[in-house]
């Protein structure tokens, strides 16, 4: 099956699609019932993207080892933003493949 390029109109019919509360609820009924394993795969995504290897480890030391009260909890903030936004990107790079999974399968 040839993947296809969305158009920004299409790509934003999606998401406000998302936004109605009873689609969503559906898609996070999906979600719920597939979080082990999706939890499984996106560390497996992470790990095998070397995600939070040298660099991480190196961020999480400077957060736990910074005297200074404020700077410490600064730099937390910024590791704990860093790996959300990290870990919903990958998260949609699964989510994504396994849209395309789902589908392959349907067809």
């Amino acid at each position: 099956m040839p993947e296809r390029a969305f158009t920004d109109a299409e790509l934003d019919a999606a998401v406000e699609a998302l936004s109605d509360p009873e689609r969503f609820a559906a898609a996070t009924a999906l979600i719920q019932r597939a979080a082990p394993q999706l939890q499984k795969l996106l560390a497996i995504a992470l790990r095998e993207g070397g995600w939070f290897e040298d660099t991480h480890e190196h961020a999480l030391q400077v957060a736990a080892l910074t005297d200074d009260p404020n700077e410490r909890v600064a730099a937390v903030r910024t590791l704990m933003a860093e790996e959300a936004r990290l870990g919903m990107m990958v998260g949609v790079a699964v989510g994504y493949e396994l849209a395309r999974e789902l589908e392959i399968d349907d067809n």
